[in-house]
């Protein structure tokens, strides 16, 4: 896991939830359309790492 690439992809959240690939891209999915919803532009597959942060309680670091 890179901390400095800016998008998170449904692999890595996979890997830091210890859950399948397929619920990754179910939450992935989830917070693309939100934000979708609020006018982002989004990309299938990933998050950007700051909502993906603040969606997981603010966890900056290694869990």
């Amino acid at each position: 896991m890179n901390k400095n690439k800016y998008m998170v992809s449904a692999e890595e959240i996979a890997e830091k939830l210890c859950i399948s690939k397929a619920h990754a891209y179910k939450l992935v999915r989830q917070m693309n359309k939100e934000l979708l919803q609020n006018g982002y532009i989004i990309v299938a597959g990933k998050v950007p790492r700051p909502y993906w942060e603040e969606k997981t309680y603010g966890e900056q670091g290694e869990m």
